[in-house]
């Protein structure tokens, strides 16, 4: 249990939703934890599968023909780094939320914070992961899986020491929002077709493991792991998000992260425009 028990903190076992609407929620909790003293800690998925870019990453690195025939969904985080392909069964996905003014100051001591519970889901599920011991180059710099392995805040796996769950931080009105993506299996067609770029799948293959191969459970026995490693981390209550949060996050998600202006061009919609 980390130092942040004691406090007000839910566990939301989330629905598996579209990549805008998910994006969404995590502003929502954000408003919820600094207006109503709730933190929270969530696992989901996405459906259907989802490209989310990073914060600055440019338009033209996507295949948006690759993404239209597979049926991807394609949205722009709040945080930096590379863009991630995200199945809808192969990743599984976690967001911590909490106030700014209870978790350290420093990027890197609150990143280590931060992850306690993603490496002790690890330890559950029998994953032999730790935070990468030392730099590895790019391979391709705009996909998050192939970019630059950085100690700070990636996972790596295995003897290999490959890459196995990627981490971002944002603060959003006073409150600090970290979300990642665990590979549960690897796909990899669909990790480099979602690129416009000519990458090799043994390329993703190579430098990124997953909990399937590592360990050889079931999905839903990883997601029950990381969510109980996240409950027990702030010793948080089971819960679900108020209809209010709902259909904010809804309409968040139609002005902002489900836009072709946000996803190509970071812009966001005024109220009421179309």
């Amino acid at each position: 249990m980390s130092k942040l028990a004691g406090r007000d903190w839910r566990l939301i076992r989330d629905d598996p939703r579209d990549g805008a609407t998910q994006m969404a929620l995590e502003e929502i909790a954000a408003r919820t934890a600094l207006e109503d003293d709730v933190r929270t800690v969530r696992t989901y998925s996405w459906e259907p599968s989802a490209l989310s870019l990073g914060y600055r990453q440019a338009a033209d690195t996507v295949d948006w023909d690759f993404c239209e025939r597979e049926g991807i969904d394609v949205t722009r985080r709040q945080t930096g780094g590379g863009g991630i392909y995200h199945d809808r069964d192969a990743d599984i996905s976690y967001t911590i939320v909490a106030p700014a003014d209870e978790v350290p100051g420093n990027l890197m001591d609150c990143y280590e914070l931060f992850c306690e519970p993603i490496l002790a889901a690890f330890d559950r599920m029998g994953v032999d992961a730790g935070f990468a011991a030392a730099e590895q180059d790019a391979i391709y710099q705009p996909s998050c899986y192939l970019r630059d392995i950085n100690p700070a805040h990636d996972i790596v796996a295995g003897e290999a020491a490959k890459k196995i769950s990627g981490n971002a931080q944002y603060r959003q009105r006073d409150v600090v929002i970290q979300h990642g993506s665990i590979s549960y299996a690897l796909e990899p067609r669909a990790h480099v077709g979602v690129f416009d770029a000519d990458i090799d799948e043994a390329t993703f293959t190579d430098r990124v493991t997953s909990i399937r191969d590592e360990a050889g459970i079931e999905r839903d026995e990883a997601v029950d792991a990381i969510a109980r490693s996240l409950q027990d981390w702030c010793d948080a209550t089971e819960s679900t998000w108020r209809d209010g949060e709902l259909e904010a996050a809804q309409a968040l998600a139609d002005r902002k992260f489900g836009t072709d202006a946000w996803a190509r061009d970071r812009e966001v919609l005024e109220t009421g425009e179309q």
